[in-house]
């Protein structure tokens, strides 16, 4: 079959259901009322020098939830990778929650404080990105946030010689509808010179 984007249902579940799996920022920031907490599967690496990451939240200008909002007039937020023993709770973040909920309280979340920005991370979270804003940008129907890492956590069980170790770091990717992946099935394949 053949055809415009939305022939295939819609092009949301077309890209959702193809582009997968899809590592899930889970973006923590403080609000004038509630500290915020919330997953973002439209998300990866912008950029290595510097070091940038994006997400990108459906929604626009006034229409944007606490989290991005937050993000992009404080300037200031935090990454957090979901990992097998977070996926629960960080499930319930994902609830529609009104203004002013701290979403770490709702879910159960431990806190703690970043060390450069003014934002939460999560406590139990084996790899965290303390992140400036470095843009933003509305694209179609959704707005593109971009943060420069400024600090970084990683649990000391998820490094090998002082270096990140996938092979340890137990991430979830998000596929489509209510469907995830864990990292756990690997295989090398070496590039060619």
């Amino acid at each position: 079959m053949d055809g415009a984007p939305d022939a295939f249902g819609s092009p949301y579940r077309l890209l959702s259901g193809a582009v997968v799996p899809r590592p899930i920022a889970w973006v923590s920031t403080r609000g004038d009322d509630a500290d915020n907490l919330a997953p973002y599967s439209f998300s990866t690496v912008a950029s290595v020098d510097p070091p940038v990451v994006v997400f990108a939240p459906v929604g626009r200008g006034p229409s944007l939830k606490d989290t991005p909002r937050n993000a992009i007039s404080r300037g200031e937020f935090v990454v957090n990778v979901v990992t097998r023993d977070l996926v629960e709770a960080m499930n319930e973040t994902a609830a529609t929650v009104p203004s002013g909920v701290d979403e770490f309280d709702h879910a159960g979340i431990e806190k703690a404080e970043a060390v450069r920005v003014d934002a939460p991370r999560v406590a139990d979270a084996k790899v965290a990105f303390e992140c400036t804003l470095y843009d933003s940008m509305e694209v179609g129907s959704s707005t593109l946030v971009l943060g420069e890492v400024v600090h970084a956590h990683v649990a000391d069980e998820v490094l090998t010689d002082g270096k990140l170790d996938t092979r340890k770091l137990d991430a979830v990717g998000r596929l489509a509808g209510n469907e995830y992946a864990t990292t756990d099935d690997r295989f090398e394949l070496v590039r060619p010179d």
